[in-house]
């Protein structure tokens, strides 16, 4: 496969090729060179596992990644992300979530504590060097963010690093009492790469064309974007009377009217807040041309909800999903290579395919 080149100076830079949309063969490295090498939201603890000595088996990007993960919370209240298969002939260990003091295998009878240490196994008395390291359930990075938990397989930079950037901003915010609202949440189905919908995130540019009743309350001439090494971030402002955050003194922002943090996590993540919560948006590739994008939403104040730019979500996301469809549909154009960068509106488009060309060009 051709090395992928993106300039460093966006004045100068193309785009990824069309062909990085089009091609199978890079959608399958993708997986292993940038999602594995990445991290990844799960849930909250609160919501996954919210008592001592309790454990929640889940897939990591089911029909993706497909990666059999558990969340344990053991007697002293440490959080821990495990392997969900036997270290015997790899079953799945735990299929329900509940409580738990142990691990057992239903299919041999294989145990484990819930630090993931084996612990016994009928009839391996006769075994010889056992049990060994490999015998204890693989134990994965585990990071948080308030509640947050995110994982990471192989993860090639450290979490902590998005965790001190977002916290410089929306640290002010009791994210352990914003509460989970699972009847506000909602999957869509988007018939694109799951990349051309993360280049259409990371742009206010469209907004005007795209999203009047968001440009209505958004201050266009204002909108910001900052860069840093997995994380970008775009700021919009209000142009008056709309909801803002109520911002503390030595804020960095403050005295601005600040109506939303757009907050992206390379590669898949968006983390959205506004003055009434948060909206998480899991980027999820399922096939070449098609995406499953989940919003997750936590409401801090309910009374803020429907209005500023954190209203009619649903309606923006329709929006968006009819661009970036039409987008999918014109990259399979012959006669379209490659396009250039905004560069007073583009950076963060610019930043991600930076960013998808270092992974992509690693040897692993």
């Amino acid at each position: 496969m051709d090395k992928f080149y993106i300039d460093a100076d966006i004045r100068k830079a193309e785009t990824l090729p069309a062909q990085f949309y089009k091609s199978q063969e890079v959608f399958d490295l993708l997986k292993e060179n940038v999602f594995v090498k990445s991290w990844q939201w799960i849930g909250d603890e609160n919501t996954l596992v919210p008592l001592c000595e309790s454990v929640y088996p889940f897939v990591l990007l089911d029909n993706y990644l497909t990666e059999p993960l558990l969340v344990v919370r053991d007697k002293e209240n440490k959080t821990k992300c495990l392997t969900n298969v036997c270290t015997h002939r790899g079953n799945l260990v735990i299929h329900n979530p509940g409580k738990a003091k142990n691990l057992t295998c239903m299919y041999h009878g294989r145990r484990f504590g819930l630090d993931g240490t084996f612990k016994s196994m009928p009839e391996f008395k006769e075994a010889e060097n056992f049990p060994r390291p490999c015998d204890n359930l693989y134990e994965f990075s585990l990071k948080k963010l308030g509640a947050h938990l995110f994982v990471g397989l192989d993860p090639a930079f450290d979490f902590s690093e998005v965790i001190d950037i977002m916290n410089e901003r929306i640290g002010f915010l009791p994210l352990n009492e914003f509460k989970l609202n699972e009847t506000l949440n909602k999957d869509y189905i988007v018939n694109c790469h799951w990349a051309l919908y993360c280049d259409n995130y990371l742009e206010g540019f469209h907004i005007p064309f795209v999203h009047e009743d968001l440009n209505a309350v958004l201050d266009y001439g204002s909108y910001t974007t900052e860069i840093y090494d997995h994380v970008n971030l775009q700021i919009g402002y209000s142009e008056g009377g709309e909801e803002v955050f109520d911002l503390p003194e030595g804020h960095v922002d403050y005295g601005k009217n600040v109506a939303a943090y757009y907050y992206w996590i390379f590669p898949n993540m968006m983390f959205n807040f506004y003055p009434w919560g948060l909206s998480i948006n899991i980027i999820k590739p399922l096939s070449i041309n098609k995406t499953k994008v989940s919003f997750i939403t936590y409401v801090y104040d309910e009374t803020r909800m429907n209005a500023g730019a954190g209203a009619l979500l649903d309606k923006v996301e329709r929006e968006d999903e009819f661009v970036v469809e039409g987008v999918q549909k014109g990259l399979q154009s012959r006669f379209y290579k490659a396009g250039r960068f905004s560069p007073s509106m583009e950076k963060g488009v610019h930043h991600f395919h930076r960013l998808l060309a270092k992974y992509m060009n690693t040897e692993n």
